[in-house]
């Protein structure tokens, strides 16, 4: 026969109720702690061109160098404050705005470079450039970056008072509204550039293009966060039982001194 096993003491029983209770907390707070960090994540993207207006280059550059993995951060894709636009699309966008091309022409970080043609010394300065005084200060996350996580925020605070009974968006839906617009977007404009040059070369305009991030932004919470949400009920009842499982032992352990 196997021997019984040895029963907890009141120690561990009370450290596993503290990391429980730790659980627990982060369980019923998720949607608070996903909200503060898409407003830190997006807001400090913004803070960037602020920091550079106010001739505080050294945090301004660390903000960029902190986003520079998670965007391609290219001036004419990017937001811009404090100038002349909010945004410099290339030519071939279409855009009523001002170009790129001419802004950039002004502008000696340019100097040298082709700014009609792609190439890879183009997307570097323009990945770079950082913006003037005429032009503005760029934000460290590009158009669509900005609108993709602001519209998770906002759709993130609209999910709060319908977070009992939301459904999950279906899948149909989300491939047609939230995947789809995006990737005819960036797909179509990916394959015109070289190698691939399927067709020419296509520029989106950035109402366009933070449409198609907001929309994506939206559809995302859709359908993750009534998901996240049964998950993490599921783990708060769980909790809850073992806590009171717990309190029993303290109980018994009690009883037995």
């Amino acid at each position: 026969m196997s021997e019984p096993q040895p029963q907890p003491t009141r120690a561990e029983i009370e450290k596993t109720m503290r990391g429980n209770r730790r659980l627990l907390s982060v369980s019923r707070n998720w949607i608070v702690i996903a909200l503060v960090f898409l407003f830190v994540y997006t807001g400090l993207s913004l803070t960037a061109p602020v920091f550079m207006k106010l001739g505080m280059e050294g945090p301004a550059n660390v903000i960029y160098r902190i986003y520079s993995p998670m965007c391609h951060q290219f001036a004419f894709r990017s937001w811009f404050f404090f100038g002349d636009q909010v945004a410099y699309p290339r030519e071939t966008a279409g855009s009523n705005l001002d170009s790129f091309e001419d802004y950039a022409a002004r502008d000696e970080h340019f100097d040298g470079v082709n700014l009609s043609d792609w190439s890879d010394e183009l997307m570097v300065k323009a990945r770079t450039f950082h913006g003037n005084e005429e032009m503005g200060y760029k934000t460290a996350l590009c158009e669509r970056d900005v609108a993709i996580y602001l519209a998770m925020f906002l759709a993130g605070l609209a999910f709060i008072p319908v977070r009992d009974w939301l459904r999950p968006a279906p899948i149909w839906l989300y491939l047609i509204l939230g995947l789809g617009p995006i990737g005819l977007d960036g797909t179509s404009q990916l394959f015109s550039y070289p190698p691939l040059e399927m067709w020419p070369v296509r520029e989106t305009i950035p109402v366009f293009r933070a449409a198609t991030g907001a929309l994506f932004g939206i559809m995302n919470v859709w359908l993750a966060f009534p998901y996240i949400e049964r998950s993490v009920r599921e783990t708060i009842t769980e909790l809850e039982e073992k806590l009171a499982f717990a309190e029993q032992q303290l109980v018994a352990v009690d009883r037995e001194q």
